[in-house]
C-alpha cells in the first residue's frame, strides 16, 4: 500500500503522539493542504451539496471522506492548530489576532510552538498561498515561521476583488514584501497562479514539497466572477427550506449517515420560505447564487492544480486533503447584511455583503448552529484525502473522529519525521494531536478526548458521548452515535456522565490557560 515506505508509530493511550519513526525512500509524497474559509459541511457535492464540484468529487471518489472530522470553529484558531498541532490557547491564540496580554491570547503564534513548516523543513521545500491570519505585524509571516515561499494576504482575507481589498484597508505580499493587487485579478484565481508557479519550481528540487493552501472563499463579501454567477441563476428560487431538504436526502442517499440520522429543524431564527414577502426573494436568493460561485470557482482552480501536478508528474505521490476552516457564517443574521455600493447588484466588486444565517442553516446541513458555536454546524468539516501511490481505499468514507490538531503529526508521519519536543528544549510544548496515517489505511486510532472553546463557547467529545454548552449556558449532552444532530439532550438523564466530563474539560482548559470569556486585558 505505501510504496517504499514503513512506518511504526507508536501512541500514548491518551491519544497523544508520543514518537513516530519510519524510513523513506526518495519518494516520499509531496503533501498540498488546502483549506476554504467559512465553508459549511454540505456544500461540496461529495457531501451532499447542489453546488457543481466535479474537481473534489472526483478526489473523494478515489479516495477518502471523513464524516466526523473537526475544526475550532473559527478562522485564527483553527490555523493555529493545524499549523501547530496544539489546541489554538496553546499556540497563543485563544480568540483572534487582539492582544489582550494574556499569553493564551496574545494573537499570534507564540514561539514554544513549531510550525508545520518548521517540522518539515529540514527535508521538504514549504511553500503556502493565501490567508495566514495567525499574525498579522511584520516578524509574524509565513517566512518567519519556517516557509520558503509565500503569497498572499497575512492579516486576514474578506476580499476578492482590488475594490474590496481597498474597502478592508489590506494589502498582499509576495514573502515579505508587500506588493500591488493586480486590477482585475479575482483572488482565488491568483492564488492559484502563485500556487502553480511555487510547486513548478520545487518539482525540480530533490526534496517533496508541502504546500499549505489557505483560501479566502467562500468567507464573506459575496463576491464572484459574473460567469460564474449566471451559471447558477435560479437555482436557488426555490429557497432555503428545499435546498436543505435535498441536500439531507443526497446525503442519504450516499451513505454519509445512518438512515436512523435525523436532520435537524431549521433554525429558530430563520423564517419558512413561503412564509417571506415576494418581494425579498429575489435578493435572498440572489445570495446564494453568488456564493455557490464562490465555491464552483474553488472547484474550478483544483482542477487547474492538480492539472498542472500531472503534467509535472508529480501528481500519484502526492497527498492532496481538503477542508475547511469553520462551520459556515451566520454574520449579518437572518438576510445577512450588506455594505458598500447599493447601487450594484450583490456579487460585484464595489458590493459588501454576506450570506446570512438561514442560507447558512443550509450551508451547515443537516447540524445545528453555524460559525463560532462547538456544537456540530460550528465545528464540523468535510475532509478529502486523496493519494493515488499510497491510498489503498477508494470513494470510501473514513468514521473515525479527527480533528485539525492532527494534521501536523500526520504531515509529520507522512514525512518520517519525529515530531516529539526537541531534545534540549523544554519550552516546547509537545503536539497535542496524533497521526491519521492508520486511519488512512483502515486501521483504528486511539483518541482520548477532543475539547473546544471560542468565546465562552465549550464542549468536549470522549468516545461518542459529547459535552457541549453556548457562552453563559448550562451543558448539554449527546449521544452523537445515535443523535449526531444534537436533538436529544440527556443532560438532565446521565448527571454523573455531565459531571465526569465537565471535569475533564475544566482540566484541559486551565491546562492550555483557556480564560473567562470575554477576556480582559490586565490592569
Amino acid at each position: 500500500m505505501m510504496r517504499s515506505i514503513a512506518i511504526l508509530s507508536v501512541f500514548s493511550i491518551s491519544g497523544l503522539l508520543v514518537a513516530a519513526t519510519a524510513t523513506f525512500a526518495a519518494d516520499r509524497p509531496n503533501i498540498v493542504l488546502m483549506m476554504a474559509d467559512d465553508m459549511g459541511f454540505s456544500d461540496l457535492g461529495c457531501y451532499g451539496g447542489e453546488i457543481e464540484t466535479p474537481n473534489l468529487d472526483a478526489l473523494a471518489a478515489n479516495g477518502l471522506r471523513f464524516t466526523q472530522f473537526y475544526n475550532t470553529a473559527r478562522c485564527c484558531p483553527t490555523r493555529a492548530s493545524l499549523l501547530t498541532g496544539l489546541y489554538s490557547h496553546q499556540a497563543g491564540i485563544g480568540h483572534m489576532t487582539a492582544n489582550t496580554g494574556n499569553p493564551a491570547y496574545q494573537g499570534y503564534l507564540n514561539d514554544r510552538c513549531r510550525t508545520i513548516a518548521e517540522v518539515l523543513a529540514p527535508t521538504y521545500r514549504t511553500l503556502t498561498v493565501g490567508k495566514w491570519h495567525v499574525g498579522g505585524a511584520e516578524g509574524q509571516w509565513p517566512l518567519d515561521r519556517g516557509f520558503d515561499r509565500y503569497f498572499g494576504t497575512p492579516a486576514g482575507g474578506g476580499f476578492y476583488f482590488r475594490e474590496a481589498l481597498e474597502f478592508r484597508k489590506g494589502f498582499v505580499t509576495q514573502g515579505n514584501i508587500k506588493v500591488e493587487y493586480p486590477q482585475n485579478a479575482y483572488v482565488t484565481d491568483l492564488f492559484t497562479d502563485h500556487a502553480i508557479e511555487f510547486v513548478a519550481e520545487a518539482a525540480g528540487d530533490e526534496r517533496p514539497f508541502f504546500l499549505y493552501f489557505a483560501h479566502i472563499a467562500p468567507h464573506w463579501p459575496l463576491q464572484a466572477k459574473p460567469e460564474d454567477i449566471a451559471k447558477y441563476a435560479g437555482r436557488y428560487d426555490a429557497g432555503w427550506d428545499e435546498v436543505r431538504a435535498a441536500r439531507f436526502a443526497k446525503q442519504q442517499s450516499i451513505g454519509l449517515w445512518p438512515q436512523s440520522t435525523t436532520l435537524s429543524p431549521r433554525d429558530p431564527q430563520a423564517q419558512a420560505w413561503d412564509d417571506l414577502p415576494d418581494e425579498k426573494h429575489a435578493d435572498l436568493a440572489h445570495r446564494m447564487t453568488v456564493y455557490a460561485a464562490q465555491i464552483d470557482n474553488i472547484d474550478q482552480n483544483v482542477g487547474r492544480l492538480v492539472s498542472r501536478l500531472q503534467e509535472l508528474g508529480e501528481w500519484d505521490n502526492t497527498v492532496f486533503l481538503f477542508l475547511s476552516d469553520n462551520g459556515c457564517s451566520a454574520e449579518g443574521g437572518p438576510g445577512g447584511f450588506r455594505r458598500g455600493d447599493q447601487s450594484q447588484p450583490i456579487g460585484t466588486p464595489t458590493t459588501y455583503a454576506s450570506l446570512g444565517l438561514e442560507w447558512a442553516n443550509v450551508s451547515d446541513t443537516p447540524f445545528r448552529r453555524f460559525k463560532m458555536s462547538t456544537h456540530e454546524g460550528g465545528i464540523s468539516t468535510p475532509l478529502i484525502v486523496h493519494w493515488p501511490a499510497g491510498l489503498g481505499r477508494q470513494g470510501e468514507f473514513e468514521r473515525q473522529p479527527g480533528h485539525v490538531i492532527d494534521l501536523l503529526p500526520t504531515c509529520a508521519d507522512l514525512a518520517g519525521i519525529d515530531v516529539g519536543t526537541p531534545a534540549g528544549d523544554s519550552r516546547m510544548l509537545p503536539v497535542e494531536g496524533r497521526s491519521l496515517l492508520p486511519a488512512l489505511r483502515g486501521e483504528s486510532i486511539e483518541c482520548d478526548a477532543i475539547y473546544w472553546e471560542h468565546e465562552g463557547n465549550r464542549a468536549i467529545r470522549a468516545g461518542d458521548w459529547k459535552l457541549v454548552a453556548p457562552h453563559n449556558q448550562p451543558w448539554e449532552l449527546y449521544n452523537l452515535a445515535e443523535d449526531r444532530t444534537e436533538l436529544r439532550d440527556l443532560a438532565k438523564d446521565d448527571r454523573e456522565r455531565v459531571i465526569a466530563l465537565r471535569t475533564r474539560w475544566q482540566k484541559w482548559a486551565d491546562r492550555c490557560g483557556v480564560a473567562p470569556w470575554p477576556v480582559k486585558k490586565p490592569k
